[in-house]
């Protein structure tokens, strides 16, 4: 008796946020030390630590910009910070690394193209690792709902069902996918 895989040979199709991940290192820069005492920023004294500081050793990464204190920083503090920052680190966010991780699905998210899933029974892998954000996987149910059939999470073996199209829906709502319907000529009426 031969052995079949019915997951393997279904028209399910498997979303992996995971994918999205560039797996580039998220660095928390904290600019704590930077201030006077660690509480206060004195201009002068700042602009000397950003001056002499290796901003190299970010080079590709992703950063999230953040003071650990109670500090009352000024806006221009992380402005300059980001300046420093600019052409040698992959990413700037202020924040932490959660911050960094979810403006980053955000980003991906949006250039996605929903419209491969078009019609589609779609599960959405879960159970993964650590990198992608709770708010990811609302945004792409979202997305994924405007263009397919069916959705589900987890893994196509064993996943749990979320959301079916109703029959009265004769198409998904493309529009609140993010992908353009397009102009079609209205009947015309006799």
């Amino acid at each position: 008796m031969e052995l079949t895989n019915s997951v393997a040979e279904s028209d399910i199709e498997v979303y992996n946020l995971e994918e999205l991940w560039d797996e580039r290192t998220v660095t928390e820069f904290d600019i704590e030390p930077f201030l006077h005492e660690g509480l206060m920023l004195r201009e002068e004294e700042f602009r000397n630590h950003v001056k002499e500081y290796d901003w190299q050793q970010h080079e590709d990464e992703h950063v999230a910009v953040f003071c650990s204190t109670d500090a009352i920083v000024p806006t221009w503090a992380f402005m300059l910070i980001a300046s420093k920052l600019d052409g040698v680190a992959h990413t700037v966010t202020h924040g932490r690394e959660a911050d960094v991780l979810r403006d980053y699905y955000v980003r991906a998210l949006a250039d996605e193209d929903w419209s491969h899933y078009e019609d589609d029974i779609v599960v959405v892998k879960g159970c993964g690792g650590e990198v992608v954000p709770t708010s990811a996987y609302l945004t792409a149910t979202r997305k994924l709902q405007g263009v397919a059939r069916k959705l589900m999470f987890g893994e196509p073996c064993s996943s749990v069902p979320l959301w079916r199209r109703s029959r009265e829906q004769k198409q998904p709502q493309a529009e609140a996918a993010g992908v353009k319907k397009p102009d079609l000529p209205k009947p015309s009426q006799q």
